[in-house]
């Protein structure tokens, strides 16, 4: 009977202690409770949740037209702004990166940047993206995210699409001595005509001659463009001389914008030369333009005219004599008018492409 009544004594104090222990007070996160002994209501701990948010746009620098894709061609850069906002209260370091999809990686001006933008702020960053030469014809996407401690991650998308070239003619030239150069282009289906005639002798570290033709150009895209550049001709020995005649021609009968520009040259040296024409007949800015950039000793002379009958007639024409430096920027636009009839989708009078035919020629 004692055995019985100690052993009863002893479960009622086991039963006691249980009770005591699931009583008591709360468990700090210290002492790092077990569900079974955590209160009804008890908060977990976890990561504190991010502050701030960014939020990127990626877009393409200059005017947009609607909704209606990018179009670029192979070697042409593009230019995109990249823009940040931090939405969160705190100055962030949001690093940037390039995501190439569907690009190669060698395309962009970089891979990683860093921008610093204070709380509410906007940052923006320059992406230069540039498709090889060797880049095939299609659709390209690439992506930028932004990231940041405390904040939540943002990105943004852009694409583009690639022509092909029609014709290509790149010539790079340096040296002593002598050589002569002809490039003849034409284009009905575009309305472009180009002649260079060149005669060289002397010395040059580069000289430069570069054509590109894209007949169904889409966009913002060219039809044709031409890039000159000359670093350091000197004519060596007396006759020595850098000659030619260049002529680029849009023609309104057959597509173009009734534009033409001539130069005709004898130099005996030229500290440089950049020079671009650029003909769009076929995107949404019609339009011939010609720069150029020069520094040179001799003689040269620009004859530029735009003719549309009944509507506008132009012409400027300029010579030099002697070491000059000149800047010249030229641009003839046309809207296009009513057409008499259609084949395939091209538009035009028959009338007046057959009595052009002879000018062509």
């Amino acid at each position: 009977m004692i055995l019985l009544i100690l052993l009863l004594l002893a479960a009622q104090t086991a039963s006691a202690t249980v009770e005591e222990t699931r009583l008591g007070p709360e468990s700090t996160w210290s002492q790092q409770p077990t569900p079974q002994s955590t209160a009804p209501g008890s908060v977990w701990p976890s990561v504190p949740p991010a502050t701030g948010e960014l939020r990127v746009s990626v877009d393409l620098v200059g005017p947009k037209s609607g909704q209606a894709p990018t179009y670029s061609t192979p070697g042409k850069a593009l230019e995109y702004i990249v823009t940040v906002e931090n939405l969160g209260c705190s100055e962030v370091d949001a690093k940037l990166t390039v995501n190439p999809k569907s690009c190669r990686p060698g395309w962009f001006g970089w891979d990683e940047t860093v921008l610093t933008i204070p709380p509410g702020g906007i940052g923006t960053e320059q992406l230069l993206v540039t498709p090889a030469m060797t880049a095939s014809p299609g659709s390209y996407e690439f992506a930028v995210v932004a990231t940041a401690a405390n904040s939540k991650s943002g990105s943004d998308e852009a694409g583009f699409k690639l022509q092909d070239y029609d014709y290509v003619s790149e010539t790079s030239i340096s040296g002593t001595g002598q050589f002569t150069m002809n490039k003849d282009v034409r284009s009905m289906n575009t309305g472009v005509k180009s002649n260079k005639d060149v005669y060289f002798s002397g010395s040059v570290d580069t000289l430069m001659k570069n054509e590109y033709l894209v007949e169904r150009a889409k966009g913002s895209n060219p039809n044709f463009q031409g890039f000159d550049a000359v670093e350091n001709y000197v004519a060596d020995n007396p006759g020595d001389a850098l000659m030619g005649t260049e002529v680029v021609k849009s023609s309104l009968v057959f597509g173009g914008v009734g534009a033409k520009v001539q130069e005709s040259y004898n130099l005996q040296g030229m500290e440089y030369e950049v020079q671009k024409i650029d003909l769009h007949h076929t995107g949404p800015d019609r339009r011939a333009e010609f720069q150029t950039v020069d520094n040179f000793t001799g003689y040269l002379a620009i004859d530029a005219r735009q003719s549309i009958p009944g509507q506008r007639s132009t012409r400027e024409r300029e010579e030099f004599l002697g070491a000059f430096e000149i800047q010249r920027r030229l641009i003839f636009k046309d809207e296009p008018g009513p057409a008499f009839s259609c084949l395939d989708g091209s538009c035009f009078n028959f009338a007046e492409r057959f009595n052009a035919l002879s000018r062509w020629a």
